[in-house]
């Protein structure tokens, strides 16, 4: 007897399924994680989401609610297994699994255990999603993106950190807010580590052209009276406030990294300051990733915008390589 499948629908065709095309993996489901995968389905970037943990019922969990939620989305398929064979045909994987730093952790012991746990995770990716841009989110994250193009054998065009997007996003907002004018319209950069070393471009903020250096010559400064450098300390220490009061972050840079994934995906060639492979550039010699302004499109990082930064911005940029390079030359098993 026809089941209720067989009497109302008739197959024309009865080959294997289509393979997804635009399908976009995230390892980690932490609420930085979902954040990005939230963030990535209400922007209907994905024909095909995975979710990749090593916790399995929380991992089930996010996935049932998310596909409870299908009606409302625009993304037809939402899997998610431990195993990474659930990623196959990714066109872009989202990192944002690890550790967090404990109370009195050093930096480069943080990065040596998410370095191992790296080499867990990064082999697998590679293995069933060759092809894929990976996009690393996990802190600290300039470090990790090396760590993940060396562990992966990509090319470096196809290992992109999430950066300074971020670090930019909060410049614009803040310093838009205290302007009275939307974030979009004021023009300011933030390059280097996304971190403590991060290097405000004041030379190139503008709002419709108008540059705020030539407006006031003494912006950024110590000696301004206006003191708007205090605008690039809050930015360094907004995460920090973020996680003091709520716990973590999570909703912007969900927000940031989906912003990234629509320039790869759709091919754009927008610039967003993202962390690169910087070796050669602005005299910088070691093999770090920062941030410099890059073109991203369906490849991956097309190319990078040589800026005209003044001689104090371009040794803050290289002291931030510096302070990378010190970190990384003692990573193990990289």
């Amino acid at each position: 007897m026809a089941s209720v499948l067989q009497k109302l629908i008739t197959p024309l065709f009865t080959g294997p399924p289509e393979p997804p095309r635009n399908k976009v993996t995230v390892v980690g489901v932490g609420q930085v994680g979902m954040a990005c995968a939230l963030s990535i389905l209400l922007r209907e970037l994905a024909d095909e989401l995975a979710l990749v943990d090593v916790m399995e019922d929380k991992l089930k969990g996010e996935m049932m609610d998310l596909q409870h939620g299908s009606l409302f989305l625009k993304t037809p398929k939402i899997v998610a297994d431990k195993d990474y064979s659930v990623t196959a045909n990714s066109r872009i994987v989202v990192v944002t699994a690890g550790v967090r730093q404990q109370e009195g952790e050093s930096r480069l012991n943080l990065v040596q255990r998410n370095v191992n746990i790296f080499k867990h995770i990064i082999p697998q990716i590679v293995r069933y999603s060759p092809d894929c841009i990976i996009v690393v989110v996990s802190n600290p994250v300039d470090v990790l993106t090396y760590v993940t193009w060396k562990l992966s054998g990509l090319p470096k065009h196809r290992v992109i950190g999430s950066g300074t997007n971020l670090d930019s996003a909060r410049f614009r907002f803040l310093i838009a807010d205290k302007l009275g004018i939307h974030p979009s319209s004021f023009n300011g950069w933030i390059l280097g580590e996304h971190g403590d070393t991060s290097v405000p471009v004041w030379s190139g903020t503008n709002v419709a052209g108008v540059s705020l250096q030539t407006l006031n010559p003494e912006i950024g400064t110590d000696s301004d009276a206006e003191n708007w450098r205090e605008t690039h300390r809050m930015v360094v220490d907004s995460a920090y406030e973020v996680i003091r009061l709520k716990g973590y972050t999570n909703w912007a840079i969900g927000l940031s990294v989906a912003d990234l994934t629509e320039s790869l995906m759709k091919n754009m060639n927008r610039i967003h300051p993202v962390s690169t492979m910087v070796q050669g550039m602005y005299g910088i010699s070691d093999q770090v990733y920062l941030s410099l302004p890059c073109v991203l499109n369906s490849g991956g990082v097309a190319s990078v915008v040589n800026m005209s930064l003044t001689e104090d911005e371009v040794s803050q940029l290289q002291a931030s390589a510096g302070t990378l390079w010190d970190i990384q030359k003692d990573l193990q098993d990289v």
